[in-house]
């Protein structure tokens, strides 16, 4: 936390950046989805970059150290392409990897798209820090999103980071009971 406040940040991955395209619809989803499951108050840490790994490297490592995001997620990169190298940019700059929201994503996409065995979507933790890899199409975004985030606060709070208050008629997440 900076200045006392929940900063998440939202990292777009997309050779669109290099190209001066700008419209960014994949970050859009992931910040609408976030703030309506979040009922904190929250501040976004945004970010659009090309699909090269140096730079995705430099830049998660930006907004977990220098920016102090409790949270990172990612979108594009994480299918079989050459270009897509979001996961190995994660895994480089991660001290533990945490293989089952890749695991869990690509269960609940099957469940729409043959396709979802492609990605290689994967999340890890930098020091107090939590950073996961979405696909890049926003539909995909929102189900993955659904499926993991009810585990995201717990593990946040399990690294001793800030407290994600969030909306139950929206999302039901998990906390143990004391």
């Amino acid at each position: 936390m900076k200045n006392g406040k929940i900063r998440i940040g939202i990292l777009t991955v997309s050779d669109r950046a290099s190209q001066g395209i700008y419209d960014d619809i994949s970050g859009k989803a992931i910040e609408q989805t976030l703030a309506e499951y979040l009922t904190c108050s929250w501040e976004k840490v945004y970010r659009l970059i090309p699909d090269e790994q140096a730079l995705i490297e430099q830049t998660l490592i930006e907004l977990t150290d220098e920016e102090q995001c409790c949270l990172v997620v990612t979108t594009g990169g994480t299918g079989p392409a050459k270009r897509d190298v979001t996961p190995e940019a994660t895994e480089a700059v991660c001290d533990r990897m945490m293989p089952g929201f890749g695991e869990l994503m690509r269960a609940e996409s099957l469940k729409f798209v043959p396709t979802a065995i492609l990605s290689r979507q994967t999340a890890g933790l930098r020091g107090q820090r939590l950073i996961v890899n979405l696909p890049g199409k926003p539909s995909a975004i929102r189900q993955c999103l659904d499926a993991v985030f009810p585990a995201i606060p717990y593990c946040i709070d399990l690294m001793e980071g800030p407290y994600l208050e969030c909306n139950p008629a929206i999302i039901k997440v998990f906390r143990p009971k004391a």
